[in-house]
């Protein structure tokens, strides 16, 4: 369900005092976790005029934010002190639970939290319960896309929250998104939604490697495959984005192959814990399977188009 947006006042849920608005009204933004998505973020959000505060565990990865006109904070509750929005981009949910933890004293009243990374139904659920804890107004904010969108301010947001929260947090929404999917009104429903996403993009990226590989093993010119599809009913431009990567072997992480494996296992832990009796698992456990293996041979920091690389597809020392 897509609905629109509409303003509405906030409530102050946290002692801690309201933060004074920015000098043009803009809302205060916090951002936590600078990695290959965060520091797109950030970038996106100074492009659009929004003051912008970040911390990264790792120093040197916030650090060169500094001269995009961000303001480097030494700790996580340092950066959230005055924020209006706080994004947290981080690995997984232990992480996001711990900074959670850490940050929650020192949110301003009505500040709130866009949680966009990608943690899966349980885990949201550990992290919405810690929120309401601490009274922390809490949006489930996962997002599609790579290195590439985030950097541009195209990523696609698929939220769950009140309309209130919402509102406070469209002008980042806006400042990083193309598009956002309202998928329900609870914390809960966008992560839900991310995993069947990502379902699709495990299973196209590792179909593309297959097709790719055993063009070439039958004797075929691999790029024949994607020049095949192309125009089609069958076409998309996801294919040749990374079947184009698994040819020339150029496998500079825009998603990295174990964040991709960690979220098909995630998927797996989702159904355990749904009435799945009518779903068959096979195609998630091969996926899971196939991912492991591509990075238990040392591709796990490369992209996800390193699994090309389990159906004899070249990795950047092969050219």
């Amino acid at each position: 369900m897509r609905r629109a947006y509409r303003r509405g006042m906030t409530d102050d849920t946290a002692a801690v005092p309201a933060s004074a608005p920015s000098t043009d009204g803009s809302p205060r933004v916090a951002l936590l976790g600078t990695g290959v998505m965060g520091s797109g973020m950030s970038r996106s959000i100074l492009r659009a005029g929004l003051p912008l505060a970040v911390w990264n565990r790792s120093a040197e990865k916030a650090a060169p934010l500094a001269e995009d006109g961000a303001t480097v904070a030494d700790g996580a509750a340092d950066a959230v002190r005055e924020a209006d929005v706080v994004v947290v981009m981080l690995f997984d949910a232990d992480a996001v639970l711990e900074v959670l933890a850490e940050i929650a004293p020192a949110l301003p009243a009505g500040a709130v939290v866009l949680q966009s990374s990608t943690v899966g139904v349980e885990g949201t659920r550990r992290i919405a319960a810690l929120a309401a804890e601490h009274g922390v107004r809490l949006v489930d904010a996962p997002v599609l896309g790579t290195r590439g969108p985030a950097e541009q301010g195209l990523l696609v947001h698929l939220v769950s929250g009140s309309e209130a929260d919402l509102a406070v947090a469209r002008p980042v929404l806006e400042a990083t998104g193309s598009r956002t999917v309202v998928a329900g009104s609870e914390p809960g429903a966008g992560s839900a939604l991310k995993l069947a996403c990502n379902a699709w993009i495990a299973s196209i990226t590792a179909a593309t490697g297959q097709s790719l590989g055993l063009a070439r093993l039958l004797g075929v010119e691999p790029r024949l495959f994607l020049d095949a599809i192309a125009g089609g009913a069958s076409d998309t431009p996801y294919a040749h984005l990374k079947g184009g990567a698994m040819l020339a072997g150029e496998l500079a992480p825009s998603f990295a192959l174990d964040g991709l494996l960690k979220d098909v296992t995630l998927m797996l832990a989702a159904l355990d814990g749904a009435d799945a009796h009518d779903f068959d698992t096979a195609l998630l456990e091969a996926l899971r399977e196939t991912y492991a293996e591509a990075s238990a041979a040392g591709h796990g920091g490369d992209d996800v188009a390193a699994v090309g690389t389990v159906f004899g597809l070249p990795t950047s020392s092969d050219r």
